[in-house]
């Protein structure tokens, strides 16, 4: 295998197609880039659609500052059905009689808030060193790790009460099944429930409107790195201190308050990002050469 040619570090926002999984969009991008190293900030499930921001050369080394940010999605949920993946693969049983508006929305304010969250059955996380997708497809039984996860909102935008389905604006940290929010909610109501679309709009203050399908990926296309982190702090240096943060240097001039990263700017462009230690930044993640 060659080694992968070194590009400008850049920035691109993708909106997934239903159908491929995350890894196939980041493969899709490597290669209309001309092979260059590739990766994204965050998974989609296969049937999901919506934002992925997808980081290229030296912008990889920034994943760890927007993986963690919160997201939102458009799920379409159908009340008064089980599915065992959650999701329309299933196997999708009957429940029961879907709720009025009026439950539905008491058992969606229900759901908001720190909780401990049951990862879904059929989900790559490991148990024991293995894929417990792979555990439960065998038919074995094992206890299924919890995560803490919060929800800051869970709107209802949408719903048909003699058909079940609801639509549903969600707004969540990082790591957050949101198709298991969605078996949840149908067991506080009783009838069950599970998530038959999902689509991420916004990645932090990132939105999906600005994005490009895979396919139209290309050389030169996205944004420098410094567009998708507007959640840091930025400082713009001059020519001395750009210099001495390509060379690891720390450089005075952190900002107030600042407490964990910051974005370091030289002529519009990303060069790194530091961390403040007391009035000096100290380069943490340098991009340039």
């Amino acid at each position: 295998m060659g080694k992968a040619p070194d590009v400008p570090p850049r920035a691109i926002l993708v909106d997934k197609p239903a159908g491929p999984t995350s890894h196939d969009v980041v493969a899709t991008c490597r290669r209309a880039l001309g092979g260059p190293r590739t990766g994204h900030t965050g998974t989609l499930d296969p049937f999901a659609t919506g934002l992925m921001v997808i980081l290229v050369g030296r912008a990889t080394r920034l994943a760890p500052f927007l993986s963690g940010l919160d997201k939102t999605y458009l799920a379409g949920i159908h009340l008064g059905a089980r599915s065992e993946s959650g999701d329309p693969e299933g196997p999708i049983t009957p429940g029961g009689p879907p709720p009025t508006e009026d439950a539905l929305r008491a058992a969606l304010a229900s759901l908001v808030g720190t909780t401990e969250q049951r990862v879904p059955a059929l989900s790559a996380v490991k148990v024991d060193g293995e894929r417990l997708y792979a555990l439960t497809r065998r038919g074995e039984e094992v206890e299924r790790p919890t995560r803490t996860v919060v929800v800051g909102r869970a709107d209802l935008v949408s719903y048909d009460p003699m058909t079940g389905d609801a639509l549903v604006e969600i707004r969540c940290g990082s790591g957050t099944y949101v198709r298991q929010l969605a078996a949840d909610l149908g067991e506080r109501l009783g009838c069950g429930a599970y998530c038959r679309t999902l689509r991420r709009t916004e990645v932090g203050d990132l939105p999906v409107d600005h994005a490009v399908s895979p396919d139209e990926v290309a050389p030169g296309c996205g944004v420098d790195p410094v567009e998708v982190l507007p959640h840091l702090p930025r400082v713009d240096l001059d020519e001395r201190a750009a210099a001495d943060v390509l060379h690891g240097r720390a450089v005075p001039g952190a900002p107030e308050g600042a407490m964990d990263a910051v974005a370091l700017v030289r002529s519009g462009a990303l060069i790194a990002i530091a961390e403040p230690a007391g009035e000096m930044l100290k380069p943490r993640v340098v991009l340039a050469g």
